[in-house]
């Protein structure tokens, strides 16, 4: 299946703090913060690949994992525990990748929890 990406700004600032462009959560859609996102091919990208990520941990899983794998890196990288989480440098190293989608195994972001 994939995302519907929809613009709601105020929805996506409340719930990141006005942090971020985007924010996926699935299986309703991937909200932007601005219409401008909307054709942004990478941003969209990295939050399909972050779609993937909820769809194969059944959404609920991957909102734990992501909380615990974050208070971990707090510890083990403060100054960049988002950055270091392994959901994140996966989108972040494939975001560019227009086909890594379609030929991306399931749960490939395991191989990112190593720092």
């Amino acid at each position: 299946m994939k995302p519907k990406v929809k613009l709601m700004t105020k929805f996506v600032d409340f719930f990141t703090a006005d942090w971020v462009a985007a924010i996926t959560l699935a299986p309703f859609a991937i909200y932007v913060a601005e219409e401008k996102y909307l054709k942004n091919k990478k941003l969209i990208n990295h939050e399909s690949i972050h779609w993937k990520q909820q769809m194969e941990m059944l959404i609920i899983f991957f909102y734990i994992w992501y909380i615990i794998e974050w208070f971990i890196r707090l510890f083990v990288n403060p100054g960049n525990a988002y950055k270091s989480i392994s959901f994140e440098r996966e989108a972040n190293k494939f975001d560019n990748d227009d086909t890594y989608l379609t030929n991306r195994k399931a749960f490939a972001w395991f191989k990112f929890m190593k720092k």
